[in-house]
Formats: C-alpha cells, sequence, structure tokens
C-alpha cells in the first residue's frame, strides 16, 4: 500500500488561489449567518448555485416555460429543444453512447427506485442481490423491498477497518446466484472511493447486473460509464450545483428497453386504447408526466461551468483541503475520525465525533458561528451500527471552501468544547 506521502498533494499548488477565483459566482455565500461569514460544509448533502445555473433557469421560466413533446406551438418547441439539449451535456458528461439512455428523474433516490421496481421482471424466487453495509438507506430500501416481494437473498459487503470495501470479498460472495450488484462510487460518510470498475468486472464474469450509485461520484469524479462498462449509474443535480429536483438515470439501452415502465401516465405512452397500452421509446418510456425541464437546464448549465473549471482540478482543490482538515484535526486529541484518515481513494468527505460531545450538539454550536457542516447518521445507518457509531459530524468540501475556512472551523471546534465546560 503507497504511504500518506505518495498520496500528497504539492504544498500550495492549487487551494489557496483557486477558490476565491470562483467564489463570488455563488450569491448565497456571500452573506452573514448568525453575525459571522457563511462557511459551508455540508456539500455532500447539496451544494450551491453559481450565478450562471441561477440565470439559465430564470432565463426558461421568463422566456420558454411551455410543456415539451405536447404542443406544436413554439413555446412548447423551445421547451423541447432545452430539455433535449440538457440530455445530450448529460450524455458527453459521463460519456454515455447513446442520449436516449440517459433517464431524468427528481434525483438518485428516484433512479434507483425506479431501477428496484423495473428489474423485478428479471429476477426469480432464489436469486441475489449484493450490496454493502455503507450504502445511503436509498440504495438500501428498495433492493430490501425487491428482495421481500420476490422472495431474494440480500447479501451484504462489509469494509475493512479503513472503511474500505476488499475486492477479496466480493469475489467471495459473488455466485451464479447473484443477478444484481449495487454499489456508490463514493461513500456518503467516509468519502472513500470504492474500486467500481474492477467491481464491475467480477460481477460481469459472474453474469451479474451492476447499478452503481453516484450521487457523490459524478460531482467530484470525472465518470466515464463506458470505460466502467456500468450497466446502470445514478446521481442527483443539486449535489453537483443544479436545482434540486433533478436526477439522471443512465442505463445501457438494451438493458432499458427490456425492463418495463416504472410510473405511467402521460408522455410515456404510443397508444392508449380502453383495455390495453403501448409504450413510447427511450428516453420517454420512463419519463411519465410533465418533466422538470427547468432543472434540466439548470443542470446542463451546471456541468458546463463544472466542465469550464476542470473536474480534474476540482478534486485537486478538495483533496488539497481535504489533506489539510485531516492534518489540522489530527493534532486535537478530541476529535475521532470516522474514515480513512490519509488521501488513498477518497473524497473531500471527513466524519468524525468530538469525544463526548453529540454530533448534534457539535452542528448547533459551529452554526453559531456561521459554519454550516452536517450531524447525525448521514442516512446509512447500517454503516454507523457496523462501526458502532451513534451519529457522526460531517464537513465535505467543493470548489468554493477554503483553507482559511478550514482555520475557522478547527477554531470552532474549541469553542464546542469549552461550551462544554472541556476547556481549550
Amino acid at each position: 500500500m503507497k504511504s500518506k506521502q505518495e498520496y500528497a498533494v504539492k504544498e500550495n499548488s492549487l487551494s489557496d488561489k483557486f477558490a476565491p477565483k470562483y467564489k463570488d459566482d455563488f450569491p448565497i455565500l456571500n452573506q452573514q449567518i448568525n453575525g459571522k461569514d457563511l462557511i459551508y460544509f455540508d456539500n455532500a448533502a447539496t451544494t450551491q448555485k453559481p450565478e450562471s445555473v441561477l440565470d439559465a433557469v430564470d432565463n426558461y421560466n421568463r422566456t420558454i416555460n411551455a410543456n415539451p413533446h405536447r404542443g406544436a406551438h413554439t413555446l412548447s418547441i423551445r421547451a423541447t429543444e432545452a430539455y433535449e439539449n440538457a440530455r445530450e451535456k448529460v450524455k458527453d458528461f459521463i460519456n454515455a453512447e447513446k442520449s436516449e439512455e440517459i433517464i431524468f428523474t427528481r434525483n438518485t433516490t428516484e433512479s434507483l427506485n425506479l431501477l428496484a421496481n423495473s428489474m423485478e421482471a428479471l429476477v426469480e424466487e432464489g436469486d441475489e442481490i449484493l450490496i454493502s453495509v455503507l450504502e445511503h438507506h436509498s440504495n438500501i430500501l428498495p433492493w430490501q423491498q425487491l428482495a421481500e416481494r420476490k422472495n431474494l437473498k440480500l447479501k451484504y459487503l462489509y469494509p475493512d477497518q479503513n472503511y474500505r470495501i476488499q475486492l477479496s470479498e466480493l469475489r467471495e460472495k459473488l455466485s451464479e446466484k447473484t443477478k444484481i450488484l449495487s454499489i456508490s462510487q463514493m461513500s456518503n460518510v467516509s468519502g472513500v472511493i470504492n474500486p467500481v470498475k474492477e467491481m464491475i468486472e467480477l460481477a460481469h464474469q459472474n453474469d451479474a447486473l451492476v447499478v452503481v450509485d453516484g450521487a457523490q461520484g459524478a460531482p467530484h469524479l470525472k465518470t466515464d460509464v463506458r470505460a466502467l462498462d456500468a450497466d446502470f449509474y445514478a446521481f442527483s443535480g443539486h449535489k453537483m450545483l443544479a436545482p434540486m429536483g433533478i436526477g439522471v438515470l443512465y442505463g445501457k439501452k438494451a438493458l432499458l428497453e427490456e425492463l418495463p415502465p416504472f410510473l405511467k401516465g402521460g408522455g410515456m405512452i404510443e397508444y392508449v386504447k380502453e383495455q390495453d397500452s403501448t409504450y413510447a421509446p427511450l428516453p420517454e418510456k420512463f419519463e411519465a408526466g410533465t418533466p422538470n425541464v427547468e432543472g434540466a437546464v439548470g443542470l446542463q448549465a451546471a456541468i458546463e461551468y463544472l466542465e469550464d473549471i476542470g473536474l480534474d482540478k476540482i478534486k485537486e482543490h478538495e483533496l488539497e483541503l481535504t489533506e489539510y482538515a485531516l492534518e489540522k484535526m489530527g493534532e486535537l486529541d478530541y476529535v475521532e475520525i470516522a474514515g480513512p484518515t490519509d488521501l488513498e481513494d477518497r473524497g473531500g468527505i471527513i466524519s468524525f465525533n468530538l469525544r463526548d460531545i453529540h454530533s448534534h450538539d457539535l452542528a448547533t454550536i459551529v452554526d453559531s458561528e456561521g459554519i454550516a457542516i452536517r450531524s447525525g447518521h448521514h442516512c446509512a445507518q447500517p454503516l454507523m451500527k457496523f462501526y458502532q457509531l451513534n451519529s457522526t459530524g460531517r464537513i465535505s468540501f467543493y470548489l468554493y471552501n477554503t483553507k482559511a475556512e478550514v482555520d475557522k472551523f478547527i477554531e470552532s471546534l474549541d469553542k464546542v468544547r469549552e461550551v462544554f465546560g472541556y476547556g481549550s
């Protein structure tokens, strides 16, 4: 295994000048919370939106707003063009082969529920579904319900003491009965990046289909679904500078054509008769009802913003902040990190606890300093139970965060201790 030094990023190579260049693009960050300049460290939950995204959505609503695909009038045609242009942008962003492989949903959660319902047609009693204990609840509950409906066996992969899943365990637990492997690209608790390409290769050797939860991956990692050979890949716009309520499900065309639709109604039909109906081709087959066109427009603008900067540069910046924060937190003997403390295969998410202080109290007190962090179980209760954690605080970085903000956060931890009478 490589040492921490081998993974260390160049000192002062990027972060000191990176975030200030872009921070003014985000109006919400230029305000005070509780009389202090806002420091936003809750990016793994939701990111903020730059002016270009806000302007794109506003312009759509002011000049285009209409139902796509349903009208012959000019505004409807323009709305259709805007919606399909966004689909094409998403296709290129993840390097899908065809635009009809891009299904717009509300979020990653809906994408995974869509799959767990539609893939019911591909499994039978006695088959196995394989997931990991580190998954977000959105990548657990749908498979639990599918297993219950079809009398399937739901099996788990378990991470090691460094919060990493080993390929050796995957090899042991894959079998001829395994029909589905559903795995997160990056953990929303530990920030660990799973070796999904290698996991997909192993699963395909056993003829299993692979679903990748890219909610934390797509905003931070340059993702090529064809290079990964992922069968399905899901992510959310609101975690990558886009509006809430817009998500993506990618699926290989042949597989999507094989699956039955999840929701039924207007927009996803070909012909409807009194007793039966036929469905529209992809992607409309999975997009029932009036779609979130303004969300898709916002997602396109967000992708363009990220691509103008470069995901590789953003990741480098995040790793610099992560290394810096881990070093500073490591100097405090009352901080307990819930996750790896090196930079090997990880992103800019750090979960932690202050000894003898609940994470909700921690989050409330640092909020009084204008610092927004997450607290609780992070929709990952099985992982928390596995590591015997009740909850954790969580900080997560994006392109607009700075080392100076990390310093203020570290200072706020002393204040938390002082409030509880532990001294500085």
